[in-house]
Order: structure tokens, then C-alpha cells, then sequence
């Protein structure tokens, strides 16, 4: 297990609080649109990388890979980031944050679970709880921007309608848990469609949740670093 410090940012204002997390899970192909789910799935697979035997579908990943960093390192040079909403299952609630999936594409032509290990998930430093927005959820919008060598992209752009709820994402993953317990569990949401033609292999990537209802938004900022000094 690991503690991680957020900022619980409410209507009211902000203070700091320590998230101890026991698992973490991250979901995919969790569209409520299947034929959008289906247009995901033939992104990946133009990169090599399988489709599911079902959807949605769950992904183990170790706990010591959520970081709140702005630079993470990677090995390949074909990793790329996926903007997700994050649940934070604690004992007294929910706690919704934004952050990547960040994986490393060459790999999961392999084996997705085991790509999942290879780099780490990433979130924002900031938290709401999900009693405040869960009334106009559908309305929250999931962005993301790519930068490779200067120049910004935006990448993916939607609004929470396009995911599966968190109250249904949060009943399919405790029905896959053997002990039933979501405490303490980390859950990343799964993704929206790419808007370019073909996913780009960046060396920065950015995801921001909006809630243009209350006028208020989280953000994840992050640059990839290649571990490229050796001959």
C-alpha cells in the first residue's frame, strides 16, 4: 500500500488529503457507445495490439506506479498517454481526479497486461469529490493535447456521456474483485477515440476535466523522457 497527498478542491475551498491506496485497476474499452468502443479498438489494433475478448475489461497495476509526477521515463519510443477520470474508493466516499494511462504500445502487441507495468499512471494533484458533480456528470468534458517537438495537438476531446458512469464502473470493477472490497482502490476509467488520424508518440502529453457547470477544472501535466543515453 502507498499514500498519496491531493488537494480536495470543493465548492467551499481546498485542503490537503492523504489517499491510501491498496489497488489499482485500470479499465478499458468502458464506452457506452459500442460502436464507439469498436472504432477505440480498431485504433489499437492498427497499432498490433489485440482486441478483448470482452468489453469492458479490467487491467491489475502495481500500486507503486501511480505517481503525481511532471516527468516520467520510459524505455520505448512508441509510448503514448490516454486521457481517463480517476476514482478514488475510500472508505467515507468517492473522490474523482483526471489523469493518463500511459503505455507502451510496442508491448502491449504482447501482452496488455504486462505493457500496463511498464510505465506509470498519471494523475493531477487535484481531487473533487464525486457528490458534487455527479448531478450534471454527463456535462464534465475529457480533453487531452499531445506535444511532440514544440508543436501541440489537440488529441481527444469529450464529454463523461462517452464513458460508463461511475456508480456502473464502480459496480463492474467490485464484481471482478474476489473480495468484493473497493476501498482503498484506484480506478482509471478507460479512454475516448483519438482525434488524429493515428496516435502520436509525443514527449509531453496534457488531460484536463472541465465542469462547465461550476466553472471549475482538473488537470495532469506530464513529459516523457526516453531513456536513450546509452550506445
Amino acid at each position: 500500500m502507498k499514500t498519496v497527498p491531493f488537494t480536495l478542491e470543493t465548492k467551499e475551498g481546498r485542503r490537503g488529503l492523504d489517499f491510501l491506496v491498496r489497488r489499482m485497476v485500470n479499465a478499458g474499452y468502458s464506452g457506452r457507445d459500442q460502436q464507439e468502443v469498436r472504432r477505440h479498438i480498431e485504433e489499437l489494433r492498427r497499432e498490433g495490439i489485440p482486441a478483448p475478448e470482452s468489453t469492458p475489461t479490467l487491467y491489475p497495476v502495481i500500486t507503486d506506479l501511480l505517481t503525481l509526477q511532471e516527468e516520467i521515463e520510459v524505455v520505448g519510443d512508441r509510448t503514448s498517454g490516454e486521457a481517463e477520470f480517476v476514482l478514488l474508493v475510500g472508505d467515507e466516499g468517492c473522490l474523482v481526479g483526471v489523469g493518463s494511462d500511459h503505455t507502451d504500445r510496442e508491448l502491449e502487441t504482447v501482452d496488455i497486461t504486462k505493457a500496463k507495468q511498464v510505465c506509470p499512471n498519471v494523475m493531477g494533484p487535484k481531487v473533487w469529490s464525486l457528490d458534487e458533480v455527479e448531478d450534471h456528470w454527463d456535462a464534465l468534458v475529457l480533453r487531452s493535447w499531445v506535444s511532440e517537438g514544440g508543436r501541440r495537438t489537440l488529441s481527444q476531446e469529450a464529454a463523461l456521456e462517452a464513458l460508463l458512469p461511475p456508480r456502473e464502473l464502480m459496480a463492474f470493477v467490485r464484481s471482478r474483485l474476489k473480495d468484493g472490497r473497493l476501498e482503498g482502490t484506484v480506478i482509471f476509467s478507460g479512454t475516448v477515440s483519438i482525434l488524429t488520424p493515428e496516435i502520436i508518440y509525443g514527449d509531453s502529453f496534457e488531460v484536463e476535466l472541465e465542469d462547465p457547470v461550476l466553472g471549475r477544472r482538473l488537470s495532469c501535466r506530464y513529459r516523457v523522457k526516453r531513456l536513450d543515453y546509452l550506445f
